[in-house]
């Protein structure tokens, strides 16, 4: 017994199961839940609700939504002739943030990882040939993970983007400003200097 009531015990294990939380940060963030006034911890328990219950994926993109359209999509302002394509929502999220991309996005929901016996049609592969067929895109911009699989599917994702006649472009990658060349991987060093950029 470890003394703790077995709501709270219900609690700190729930909140354990969050990604990055281990036992102590799921006990901190229960007692402090549990000091908190009753009406915040409803206005905390509905949000949680509203996300599960009114979430939706986008009908074009695939990004996160509560309507048929996310609001990317919806954004006459965007550049529509600028397609990223990503892994995930959170992708969005990260390049919204950082970027300042003004195209539109599709989410394909994963990459390609024969092993794990996801393959094209495991993605949301066919939404993007639809939309490419409906729409007049004139750059497609890869931004999946520079990994293994990341990369296997940049690859099968250009040569089928060229077999239909579209410019493909990807992240440029190298070596994070204020790194020193010692603490660069090599892969990421060999990256770098393959896509070097001229010096104007």
């Amino acid at each position: 017994m470890n003394g703790l009531s077995p709501a709270l015990e219900r609690l700190i294990e729930s909140i354990a199961k969050l990604p990055g939380l281990g036992k102590k940060s799921a006990t901190r963030l229960a007692m402090h839940i549990l000091s908190k006034p009753e009406t915040e911890a409803r206005i905390l328990a509905q949000a949680i609700l509203d996300v599960k219950t009114k979430i939706r994926l986008c009908d074009s993109c695939g990004n996160l939504t509560e309507e048929e359209l996310c609001g990317i999509c919806r954004d006459a302002k965007r550049d529509s002739g600028l397609l990223c394509i990503v892994e995930s929502p959170q992708d969005i999220l990260r390049l919204e943030k950082a970027a300042g991309f003004r195209g539109l996005y599709h989410v394909l929901g994963g990459i390609l990882s024969p092993l794990d016996g996801i393959g094209p049609d495991s993605l949301r592969m066919n939404e993007l040939w639809d939309r490419i067929q409906e729409q007049n895109f004139r750059e497609i911009i890869l931004a999946l993970s520079p990994t293994a699989d990341g990369d296997a599917t940049t690859l099968y994702l250009m040569n089928e983007l060229r077999a239909r006649g579209l410019k493909v472009t990807r992240l440029a990658r190298g070596i994070p400003i204020g790194a020193e060349l010692e603490q660069v991987d090599e892969i990421t060093l060999a990256r770098a200097l393959e896509e070097r950029t001229r010096m104007e």
